[in-house]
């Protein structure tokens, strides 16, 4: 039997259904002690019941493994220092955390109400940093621990329809990167994952004739497949390894650029809005970055 995480307690968010459940089941076949959380809500996050991690803590359990459901919800502070206490109440430690709790709510921005904006950034954003802050100061006196986040190109690239989602799993990404630095001398590590799998978050989105083809292809991707490095970054084996965004799609291993700056323009004289207009904006053009879509930049099928 695979080991590698025997003796760890992990904590996996939104994970009663898709990606989040097969990290779980995996988590527990790989020795862990896992906590599965869900709300039990619809992917727009409304309603709420603890079957589908009743469901997964069954069949882990039914497989030989450790597990037990909690429903607290995530986007809460209150409702995630309940769910890292409920870690520690139960197995006494806890080693790692998933962050993989996410809701859409697609609207074109013009059309889009405050409601849809603070309910997905409560829980895509807010419920990372909840989470996280529930359990950083206990990986601070224990000198150890790893946090996995869940971001998404449809921030780290863009796409249409999720100003809400992309705007949320953009700061996912600095949230990540920021706790990685304030945490690293305490031998704690942070990382994210952009998450290519067939969900039924994606499942919501309509199918057109534009899009019908690449829906097939997303098809393909299926959840367990984001699994085994989600729990590869949770191992000791990553302990070198904060800091970074990553990306799953299929069978292939994306590591992802940070934003660095890529060209310069300067003048001695100081810039005035009419130098900025003939000057600096005429060098910098060239460089700039289309207003592409994740479908844009992956163009081709998944491995």
């Amino acid at each position: 039997m695979a080991n590698t995480l025997t003796g760890k307690v992990i904590i996996v968010t939104g994970a009663g259904r898709g990606v989040g459940a097969e990290i779980a089941k995996m988590a527990a076949r790989e020795g862990a002690k896992v906590v599965v959380n869900d709300l039990g809500g619809n992917e727009k996050g409304e309603g709420g019941t603890l079957g589908p991690a009743e469901e997964v803590v069954a069949e882990i359990v039914a497989a030989g493994g450790e597990a037990i459901a909690n429903g607290a919800n995530v986007a809460s502070w209150d409702g995630a220092h309940e769910l890292f206490a409920a870690a520690m109440k139960t197995y006494g430690d806890v080693d790692a955390i998933v962050n993989n709790a996410g809701i859409l709510r697609d609207t074109m921005f013009h059309k889009m109400g405050e409601a849809e904006w603070d309910a997905v950034v409560a829980v895509n954003m807010k419920g990372c940093f909840n989470v996280a802050r529930a359990a950083a100061p206990h990986f601070k006196d224990k000198q150890k621990g790893a946090f996995v986040h869940m971001t998404s190109t449809s921030g780290l690239i863009g796409n249409f329809g999720q100003v809400n989602y992309g705007a949320a799993k953009m700061g996912v990404a600095g949230l990540s990167k920021c706790i990685a630095l304030d945490m690293a001398k305490f031998g704690v590590r942070s990382n994210c994952i952009a998450p290519f799998a067939w969900t039924r978050l994606v499942g919501t989105i309509p199918a057109t004739p534009e899009n019908a083809a690449r829906i097939e292809v997303a098809k393909q991707m299926t959840p367990d497949k984001i699994a085994p490095f989600t729990l590869a970054l949770c191992s000791d084996a990553a302990k070198d390894v904060t800091g970074q965004i990553f990306g799953v799609r299929r069978n292939e291993i994306l590591l992802f650029s940070q934003p660095r700056p890529i060209r310069s323009v300067h003048t001695k004289e100081g810039w005035t809005p009419e130098s900025c207009i003939e000057t600096a904006l005429p060098a910098l053009r060239g460089s700039f970055y289309k207003l592409d879509r994740s479908a844009d930049v992956f163009t081709w099928d998944p491995i």
